[in-house]
C-alpha cells in the first residue's frame, strides 16, 4: 500500500479574478522507503505540494490519502495529531528555539505528547547522538554552526519516529561541506526505512535520491527514477531558463551554474574561441614588419 496517494489536488489562493492556481491537478504516488527530490523554478508550487502532504494546508479540491487513510476532510485537531505522530519537518531555517538548548529543541515534539521530562530527554539526547552531536546537547543554537544547528533540526524530526519526513531545502542556508554533511546523514536515515522528500534547487543533490520530481507552474513536469550516486540528467538540464520565459536574473545565474554542471568540459570548449582573435593580430603584425624590412633592403 501506497503511502501517499494524491487524487488530482489543487490549491487555489484568492477569488475570483484574483485567484492564483499553485497547484492544478497535482496526481503522485510516493511508496514507503522512497528518497524524493523535489525540484523547479520558484512560484512553481513546491512549497504549496509540501505543506498539503505535511497536513499545513489543505487542498482546494481532489483527495490526499496518508497511509491509506483519507485525510482530506480531518478535522484541524485531528489533522495536527496524524502530523505530530506521522511526520517529521526540516526546514531551511532551522527554526531553533534560540533560549533553548539543542536537548531541548530535539525533546520538544515529545512534550506535546504529554511524555515525561525525564523520558523525552533521554530519548532526545540517544537521538542527538544518533547524528553526531551528543557533545552539543548543552549548546544553545547560537553557539552552534550552520550545519550543526541543522543537524539538530534533522534529530528533532526523527525523535517521534515518524513515518515521513519532509526537508524543505535543508541544505539552503549551508556551505557546501555542511550541504554534504546533511544529505549524507539524510541518506543514512533513508536506509533505516523512512521515507524522505526533499526540496531543493541543487541538481547535485540528487545524487542521493531514488526519485526526482521536477514541477512547473503548478504541475509535475516529469517523474523520474534515478540512480543512487548519480545527478539525474534531465532535471539539470530542465532548470535552464529559457530565452522566452521571463526568468529573473537570479533563475539565469543559477541556469549558468547548471549548465556547467551539465555539460562536461563546457569551459574547455569555450577558450579556443577567445584566444583565437589575438592569434590572426599577432601574425599580422609580423607580416607587415617583414615587408617593410623587404622594402627597405
Amino acid at each position: 500500500m501506497p503511502l501517499i496517494e494524491l487524487n488530482e489536488l489543487s490549491r487555489v489562493y484568492g477569488f475570483g479574478d484574483a485567484a492564483t492556481v499553485a497547484l492544478d491537478e497535482v496526481s503522485l504516488t510516493i511508496e514507503q522507503g522512497e528518497f524524493v527530490a523535489v525540484m523547479g523554478p520558484s512560484g512553481c508550487g513546491k512549497s504549496t505540494l509540501m505543506n498539503i502532504i505535511g497536513l499545513l494546508d489543505r487542498a482546494s479540491h481532489g483527495t490526499y490519502k496518508l497511509n491509506g487513510n483519507d485525510i482530506t476532510r480531518l478535522s484541524a485537531a485531528r489533522r495536527a495529531r496524524r502530523r505530530r505522530d506521522d511526520i517529521g519537518f526540516i526546514f531551511q531555517s532551522y527554526n531553533l528555539l534560540p533560549r533553548l538548548t539543542a536537548l531541548e529543541n530535539v525533546a520538544l515534539p515529545l512534550a506535546y505528547k504529554g511524555m515525561r521530562q525525564s523520558r523525552r530527554l533521554k530519548l532526545a539526547s540517544s537521538m542527538l547522538e544518533r547524528v553526531g552531536l551528543k557533545e552539543r546537547e548543552y549548546y544553545y543554537p547560537s553557539q552552534l554552526s550552520g550545519g550543526q544547528a541543522q543537524c539538530v533540526a534533522i534529530a528533532r524530526a526523527l525523535v517521534n519516529d515518524p513515518n515521513l519526513i519532509i526537508a524543505d531545502e535543508p541544505t539552503g542556508n549551508l556551505d557546501s561541506m555542511n550541504s554534504r554533511l546533511v544529505m549524507e546523514l539524510l541518506s543514512e536515515i533513508h536506509k533505516s526505512g523512512n521515507t524522505i522528500i526533499f526540496v531543493t534547487h541543487n541538481p547535485e543533490l540528487t545524487r542521493y535520491a531514488t526519485r526526482v520530481l521536477y514541477m512547473r507552474d503548478g504541475e509535475i513536469a516529469f517523474d523520474d527514477i534515478n540512480r543512487l550516486g548519480q545527478v539525474a540528467r534531465r532535471a539539470a538540464a530542465a532548470v535552464r531558463p529559457s530565452k522566452a520565459g521571463g526568468k529573473t536574473e537570479d533563475d539565469e545565474l543559477e541556469g549558468v551554474s547548471v549548465l556547467m554542471h551539465a555539460v562536461p568540459g563546457s569551459t574547455k570548449e569555450v577558450e579556443p574561441t577567445k584566444k583565437k582573435r589575438p592569434a590572426k593580430r599577432k601574425k599580422k603584425s609580423v607580416k607587415k614588419t617583414n615587408t617593410s624590412r623587404s622594402k627597405r633592403s
